[in-house]
């Protein structure tokens, strides 16, 4: 028997070396080679669009962050962000004369920043701006047209003068500026919304309005009109408060719906639990949530904050009247909602 299969393998080394000294040669059949090729596809077909993501998430991560530190470095060598540009209402509150926020881009921002191309309300596309895009949740928003005013971007029916009860009281205010847009020397596109009338300080004991502390708020695109547009991806907020000192703040907030919880620290917990890319907002990070509530799809409610009056006692986020107030308030002290942010 041994002899037996030595004599095959012999053979068949004889019967392979026939074929070489013929000219023949040894290949898969087509089905073998058509087989593989179906085995890779699939294989590529599943892996890629996931490789491809992390890719594209990695670098918007990269250029979210090239970006808040350009801007934060400009705005921090502003003198100061107010009275720029002519802004005049009539008696029924609308805008009459508006050049604020272009007049803010070319004779203030330009200064400090480097810009190559600048457009007003009517020609935001002709910025790279896009037509129609998507909020945090998927939604497409504002289909057609980037709003060219702020009151159009950020719809809000509080108007109200809120007695705190120490005999101060504060008028909720929301100018209906004219938006304006310009193109950074990285190609991103940026659309301005601009209060030239933004103020340093209120009763920061109490109460804390909001919307007048706010001087600029732009709404970015790092890829101009090229999608997905879609904001927590290529798109997003700076929003910039005080107009002298000025902080500015780039919440990039998770998808998921907030939270409700009951204390502080539960609120923190929630954020913790999510992973540890996220934490919870701080006071003007909430107030720049809700300047760009329609982008994150923020619902009304009572919102925590990580900043905090005194041990113990944060600030909380009254959504439906725009006002920041201590939770150990009555006006705060009641059960509320937390929207975890990314890290920076």
């Amino acid at each position: 028997m041994l002899k037996q299969v030595q004599h095959d393998t012999r053979g068949q080394a004889g019967s392979i070396r026939g074929l070489r000294a013929t000219g023949q040669r040894i290949a898969f059949t087509m089905a073998e080679i058509l087989l593989s090729l179906t085995i890779i596809g699939v294989v590529a077909a599943i892996t890629l669009p996931s490789l491809t993501g992390n890719i594209n998430e990695r670098t918007w991560n990269t250029q979210r962050k090239a970006l808040y530190a350009r801007f934060s470095q400009a705005i921090a060598l502003m003198p100061a962000l107010n009275g720029y540009g002519t802004l005049t209402e009539s008696e029924s509150g609308s805008v009459t004369a508006d050049t604020a926020a272009e007049t803010f881009v070319t004779s203030g921002l330009s200064k400090v920043l480097k810009i190559n191309n600048v457009c007003d309300s009517e020609h935001l596309a002709d910025c790279g701006v896009p037509n129609k895009f998507s909020g945090i949740n998927g939604s497409l928003l504002y289909s057609g047209s980037f709003p060219d005013n702020f009151k159009d971007f950020n719809p809000t029916t509080v108007a109200l003068s809120y007695d705190n009860g120490i005999g101060y009281a504060e008028h909720y205010s929301q100018i209906n500026t004219k938006a304006a847009a310009f193109e950074t020397a990285n190609g991103e596109s940026i659309v301005v919304y601009y209060n030239p009338n933004c103020k340093a300080s209120m009763n920061e004991i109490k109460y804390y309005l909001t919307p007048p502390k706010v001087c600029v708020n732009f709404v970015y695109d790092l890829n101009g009109s090229k999608g997905p547009n879609t904001v927590g991806k290529d798109m997003g907020f700076l929003t910039v408060l005080y107009p002298t000192d000025s902080v500015i703040v780039a919440p990039l907030p998770a998808i998921a719906e907030g939270t409700p919880v009951g204390s502080y620290a539960d609120a923190a917990k929630v954020c913790r639990d999510l992973g540890a890319e996220y934490r919870m907002p701080n006071r003007d990070e909430v107030v720049a949530m809700f300047i760009n509530k329609n982008l994150i799809n923020m619902q009304s409610g009572y919102y925590h904050t990580s900043t905090l009056v005194s041990a113990g006692n944060p600030w909380n986020f009254i959504f439906h009247t725009a006002v920041l107030a201590p939770a150990n308030d009555t006006a705060g002290a009641r059960e509320g909602i937390v929207k975890c942010i990314n890290r920076y």
